[in-house]
């Protein structure tokens, strides 16, 4: 990496800032984190305490980089060269808190928000000059999942996406460019689909929640750990690859995607989900679960990190 880069800000401690802060010092940078809430220092530091083991799993050194917490936003940013914005979705919030730091960021600073659901167009008008500011979307939680969705346009200023790509491939992650602004960007339009249609099943009596998600993570979810969906069925029909599982599966799929159902999160529907959960074992404190999740991953990423081609 360019070692322009050696002081990021977080801005928001929720659990994607503490999630992000936690990687960034295991990456050795310093971090300069700002939240407005007292416990933020506490709660961030004990995110750090439960992340840096997972993360020296998979080759991290531990906490390396200086750590600092701050409740002026200005004071945060203030020497850093890169910026992790991770204030709540709401557009009147992140754009004061673009007001308040714009004139004091390092003229080449670049500041990526970790927005799921805002368009960039939304969030830059909140900036004067909103020329190295970008999508740096991450997946939760931010320290272990790779994927981080990048997102620039004709108001960006040349190279800052390529800087941004540099900066993120040297604390591990993925990084993949969204061409055009869409809600819900890639992964989550993804995820959205999928679940959509795994509610469907459930709401018209198909399979139970447990057998739904036991039917992904036991199924194509393996597959789809390892690759995506083109190039899993592009070598769905052998040697002929995509062109010949097109010809001899699209009868098939075409049948499939005109039965795909409808559904809305009304009340009825969101209590079959929450009833099928309990019926998971599912408790109202997911901390255990959480934990399980996050090794889980941590177990996969070992695994499979040797098999991977360095970018």
């Amino acid at each position: 990496m360019n070692n322009h880069f050696t002081s990021v800000a977080v801005l928001g401690a929720g659990v994607i800032g503490a999630s992000w802060s936690a990687l960034f010092a295991c990456a050795g940078l310093r971090v300069k984190v700002y939240d407005p809430m007292a416990d933020a220092e506490q709660k961030v530091r004990s995110y750090l305490a439960d992340a840096a083991p997972m993360l020296q799993q998979l080759g991290m050194q531990g906490p390396q980089g200086e750590i600092s917490f701050h409740t002026s936003a200005k004071e945060a940013v203030k020497d850093c060269q890169f910026v992790q914005e991770c204030a709540p979705e709401k557009l009147h919030i992140k754009h004061q808190l673009y007001a308040d730091i714009e004139a004091h960021l390092l003229p080449d600073a670049i500041v990526a928000s970790s927005a799921s659901g805002l368009m960039v167009s939304e969030m830059q008008a909140g900036w004067s000059n909103p020329s190295r500011f970008i999508l740096g979307h991450p997946f939760n939680p931010p320290h272990l999942i790779p994927l981080v969705e990048l997102l620039a346009n004709d108001k960006t200023a040349a190279g800052v996406l390529e800087q941004a790509e540099a900066f993120y491939k040297f604390v591990g992650k993925v990084t993949i460019r969204v061409q055009r602004e869409v809600p819900a960007h890639v992964a989550n339009r993804l995820q959205a689909a999928l679940w959509k249609e795994a509610i469907h099943l459930v709401e018209s009596g198909v399979a139970s929640v447990e057998d739904v998600d036991k039917a992904v993570w036991a199924g194509p979810g393996l597959r789809w750990a390892a690759m995506g969906p083109h190039m899993l069925f592009n070598l769905g029909a052998g040697e002929g690859g995509m062109a010949e599982f097109c010809d001899r599966y699209s009868d098939s799929f075409h049948r499939w995607w005109a039965d795909l159902g409808q559904v809305d999160l009304n009340p009825s529907t969101i209590e079959k989900l929450v009833s099928g959960l309990s019926s998971e074992g599912v408790k109202p404190n997911t901390v255990e679960l959480s934990e399980q999740r996050d090794a889980l991953i941590v177990a996969m990423l070992k695994a499979t990190h040797p098999l991977r081609e360095p970018d």
